[in-house]
């Protein structure tokens, strides 16, 4: 259902529809493949990205008019408004909220003053005034609605002081017909009006073959509405597709056009780079007809990255361009800094199995012939397909933060108030450890919430091996599931994807972050010490500080666990107060090797709290070298030498901080004056030290300076082209938003 919506650039006067303000949007569709389902995510607040805000936008504005807060009060003769759009609009809105509506009728102009005199009327003031029969076998014979009501608002422009305003001169509510209800008056046709986001969603859904009935059906589902409640009928739904439909086959066929002349152009800004860069890798597709279907591309220094950094990809498929009618992917890895980097972009055709196996193949020749231990996506049938066929031997996982985002959606209007009760109950079912468990817990709560004949409810318990931390707990993540990480990916796509630009631009500006993006610099930062240990000491030197912090969390709550020796020479460490929560920890004295029941090191590479406790009762000063994967290591950076000196140089920094501060708390304890003044001065400093750039913002400010530059002057050189996306100006391309 994710068709091309906004190819309708031009559409007829009276149904004004402009296109999307961005070029991409999540994509909408279910993946349980049924066409009633429509997805909205939470907590998506840019507007311009998602169709997915249609609903409260047509809700607030549909009941603006009827139900606002502002109190209309009955017009009278001598109120003053501004303009005669403001009358119109404060009549309009008094007429709805008393059972009627009304129309425009006189306006009277003069040479001075131009149109001076507006008269607004009864929509049934007058009289039909018959017209001549068509020369047809069955005429329509309409009955006219019109019974000469005589009630009226006139308007008369005046200017004073210099400023124009408009006041009324006559007034009468007085009417000759049967004032409607609220229910009945929402449905004259001036009320019944197709809200932007509806007219997108109805087009799309008509291009995908719905009929008019099924249309308004859906759509009072998605809204949650009993049916009828639409602030429009069956027949304007009618009216509007018909009328857009010219508008559509003249626009599709200028579109289809442009598209194939941005693919092409794309396809010779891959070639230029591969000649500007030996190491950049491209690939691409085409029919018997020579045209593009899919794309993808690997930057210079990916291959790299990913011998180190490539054992966890994430396949992010989330959003698509409803412009080009093309779902883009993007190859994420992540770094010693907890980083997302880029590895390669795809943008597909469609989102079939055949499509993504070939994505996928193309990314392991672009990492030449390596395959990833692990493969993190959204739900999709023809994705898991394409990595069952492509990567046998790589564990495929689903991003807990994907399946969160599908919930209230497909749970919410099933529950009601109950849906907060459900929602923390399957946070809950997340972190159990046992796979027993959560099968045992899942199928009770179904029971609880009456969804045991659920097909959602079942799509996620038939993917139960891919999400749920009791199945991927022994999988190889690299801390890919963190809402951190999750950020990470998320402000990335937004950075790329926030601005209406052609392919070209979007490629430019891809290259642009995902280098900047690979140097990780504002992550130079003091790591102090906790605990004194010589092994949090020894890994401070090996780690980054990412890993460092998450570790050092580790040794810190190793202190709060108690060993017991087994039988069988295992250990079972558990928490001091805490009764649950007990591991059992594995120690093979030959080759110094531990393992631990909750498998946190084979998740993370980084080793647990019930590991190190174990450790230090050994007494081991450092954690062996075989636990510090090359993956977290400073040695594996993504950043130069300069860079690495700068933490060498910190600790030298940090020591003259503390005896600053150490001399300014002797001084502020003196007197109260003193501690007044100290404090005051310490939180408009921090305030001020937080409001400075990092390094990464300011790397950042530079690639908008310079990618601005870039989009200036290919707006310039293709004008023309640019017009069909808006009738902004060239500025408007803003080209990375931090």
């Amino acid at each position: 259902m994710d068709l091309q919506v906004g190819r309708l650039l031009s559409p007829p006067s009276g149904m004004a529809l402009k296109p999307s303000n961005n070029i991409w949007i999540r994509r909408q569709q279910c993946p349980c493949g049924d066409w009633k389902c429509y997805i909205r995510f939470e907590g998506d607040d840019q507007a311009s990205v998602g169709l997915h805000l249609a609903t409260n936008e047509t809700a607030s504005s549909s009941s603006s008019l009827s139900s606002g807060t502002e109190p209309i009060f009955t017009p009278y003769v001598g109120q003053v408004f501004r303009s005669d759009e403001e009358a119109f609009e404060y009549y309009s809105n008094f007429a709805r909220k008393n059972g009627f509506s009304i129309r425009k009728a006189r306006s009277t102009e003069s040479q001075n003053l131009g149109i001076y005199r507006r008269d607004f009327v009864c929509y049934r003031s007058g009289f039909n005034q018959p017209r001549k029969k068509a020369n047809v076998e069955h005429p329509r014979d309409r009955k006219s609605v019109r019974c000469g009501c005589d009630a009226k608002l006139y308007l008369t422009k005046e200017i004073v002081a210099g400023v124009v305003q408009w006041y009324v001169s006559q007034f009468s509510n007085v009417h000759n017909h049967e004032l409607l209800e609220d229910d009945q008056v929402r449905l004259l046709p001036a009320y019944r009006k197709i809200q932007m986001a509806d007219q997108e969603r109805i087009l799309l859904l008509s291009k995908a073959g719905f009929p008019v009935n099924r249309i308004v059906k859906l759509l009072e589902l998605e809204k949650g509405i009993q049916p009828g409640q639409l602030p429009f009928i069956e027949k304007d739904v009618r009216n509007f597709i018909r009328t857009c439909k010219k508008t559509v086959q003249e626009n599709d066929a200028l579109l289809s056009e442009k598209r194939e002349n941005d693919i092409l152009e794309l396809l010779e800004a891959c070639r230029a780079m591969a000649d500007k860069e030996a190491d950049f890798s491209y690939n691409y597709t085409s029919d018997e007809n020579e045209k593009v279907g899919n794309i993808a591309w690997s930057y210079a220094d990916s291959a790299g990255a990913f011998s180190v950094f490539g054992d966890v990809i994430t396949f992010d498929t989330t959003y698509r361009s409803i412009t080009y009618g093309l779902s883009l992917g993007i190859w994420f890895g992540t770094d010693n800094y907890g980083k997302a980097i880029v590895f390669g972009c795809a943008l597909l055709k469609d989102d079939s199995a055949d499509s993504f196996a070939w994505a996928l193949q193309t990314f392991v020749r672009f990492m030449r012939g390596r395959h990833p231990q692990t493969i993190v996506s959204d739900i999709d049938s023809g994705l898991r397909d394409a990595v069952a066929r492509e990567l046998p031997n790589t564990k495929h996982t689903i991003s807990i933060w994907h399946v969160l985002s599908k919930l209230s959606s497909w749970f919410s209007a099933k529950l009601g108030s109950h849906y907060g009760d459900f929602k923390m109950e399957i946070d809950m079912l997340c972190q159990l450890e046992s796979m027993e468990d959560f099968e045992h817990q899942w199928n009770l709560m179904l029971g609880r919430f009456g969804l045991a004949a659920d097909k959602h409810a079942a799509l996620l318990f038939s993917y139960r091996t891919s999400w749920p931390i009791s199945f991927v707990r022994g999988c190889f993540l690299a801390r890919a599931m963190t809402a951190e990480y999750s950020k990470s990916v998320d402000a990335f796509l937004k950075r790329i994807i926030s601005s209406q630009t052609c392919l070209q631009v979007f490629f430019e500006q891809v290259v642009i972050a995902s280098r900047f993006g690979n140097s990780p610099i504002e992550n130079f930062q003091y790591m102090p010490l906790k605990t004194c240990m010589p092994m949090e000491e020894h890994a401070r030197i090996i780690l980054t500080p990412y890993a460092f912090n998450v570790l050092q969390h580790e040794i810190v709550l190793s202190l709060q666990y108690a060993m017991d020796e087994m039988a069988n020479g295992s250990y079972l460490v558990r928490h001091y107060k805490k009764m649950d929560g007990e591991c059992f920890v594995i120690w093979i004295p030959e080759d110094e090797q531990i393992h631990c029941s909750c498998k946190e090191f084979e998740h993370s590479g980084l080793l647990c709290r019930h590991s190190i406790r174990v450790l230090v009762a050994k007494n081991f000063f450092q954690i062996p070298d075989k636990y510090f994967p090359l993956r977290w290591r400073l040695e594996s950076s993504l950043v130069s030498l300069d860079a690495q000196n700068i933490t060498e140089n910190t600790n030298e920094c940090v020591q003259a901080f503390h005896s600053l501060a150490a001399t300014l708390l002797t001084e502020s304890l003196a007197s109260k004056e003193r501690f007044d003044f100290v404090h005051k001065e310490l939180v408009g400093m921090i305030d001020n030290v937080r409001n400075i750039p990092t390094a990464d913002e300011a790397v950042f400010d530079t690639a908008n300076n310079l990618a601005d530059c870039e989009v200036v002057g290919t707006s310039l050189r293709n004008s023309e082209q640019q017009s069909l996306w808006h009738d902004t100006s060239v500025g408007s391309f803003s080209l990375i938003s931090i």
